[in-house]
C-alpha cells in the first residue's frame, strides 16, 4: 500500500483440420477484477487507462432483478451496482496494483454516493472472483483504514462475484466516444486529470 500512501467473448472459432493450435500454456493468461465505485463512466475511463488492462466493460451486479436495464438500476432498487469488469493480464499488472488505483479513483468513504450521484447503484464495492482476490481486497482496505489517509471510516463492501450483466452499448467506452459531452467534461476530465499528476494512469494513451 506504499505506493497508495505515496499518491500514487474473448473470440475463440473452431480449429480446422491441419492446423496448429497453441497449447494451454502458451496462451496469455488473463484474470478478472470487477469494481464498483460511482458512476462506471468514470470508473471505466480509469482503468482502460492503466497498463496491462485489456478490456473494460461497464455494467451491473449485486441485485436480483435479471438482466437489468439502466433505466431500472437508474431508481435505486434493483440492488444492483454500476460496475466495471476488467479483464487484465497479471504478468503486467497485478491485483493488488489494480486495487490501489481503484481506492485512488473514487473516495470509499462515502457511503451509497460518489460525489453528486446519489444512490445504492453508486456504491463502493469490490467483487471477488475467488479467495486470493478476496484476501488481497480485505487486507488492502485494512491497511488503508489503518494508514490514516481517510478521517471518516472505509465503507466499501467486500462480496463475492455474482452474475454479472453488462451495460447497454452506448455505456461502454463513453469518455473514449464522448469526450466533450458535459459529464466527461467536468467529472470524469476532473478525476482524470488528478490521477495523471498522482502518476496513477499515464499522461499519453496506452
Amino acid at each position: 500500500m506504499r505506493s497508495v500512501m505515496l499518491g500514487l467473448a474473448l473470440l475463440s472459432a473452431p480449429l480446422h483440420a491441419g492446423e496448429d493450435a497453441m497449447s494451454s500454456d502458451e496462451k496469455p493468461k488473463v484474470e478478472i477484477a470487477t469494481f464498483g465505485g460511482g458512476c462506471f463512466w468514470c470508473v471505466e475511463a480509469v482503468f482502460e487507462k492503466v497498463p496491462g488492462v485489456l478490456e473494460v466493460v461497464s455494467g451491473y451486479q449485486g441485485g436480483k432483478v435479471k438482466h437489468p436495464t439502466y433505466e431500472q438500476v437508474s431508481r435505486g432498487n434493483t440492488g444492483h451496482a454500476e460496475v466495471t469488469r476488467i479483464t487484465y493480464d497479471p504478468a503486467v499488472v497485478s491485483y493488488e496494483r489494480l486495487l490501489e488505483v481503484f481506492w485512488l479513483a473514487h473516495d470509499p468513504t462515502q457511503l451509497n454516493q460518489q460525489g453528486a450521484d446519489v444512490g445504492t447503484q453508486y456504491r463502493s464495492v469490490i467483487f471477488y472472483h475467488d479467495e486470493e482476490q478476496r484476501r488481497l481486497a480485505e487486507a488492502s482496505k485494512a491497511a488503508l483504514a489503518e494508514s490514516g489517509r481517510f478521517s471518516k471510516p472505509i465503507v466499501t463492501e467486500i462480496s463475492a462475484a455474482p452474475v454479472f450483466y453488462p451495460a447497454e452499448g452506448y455505456h461502454q467506452d463513453y469518455y473514449r466516444r464522448n469526450p466533450n459531452a458535459p459529464y466527461s467534461t467536468y467529472v470524469i476530465r476532473e478525476k482524470m486529470d488528478k490521477l495523471k499528476r498522482l502518476g496513477v494512469v499515464p499522461e499519453q494513451p496506452r
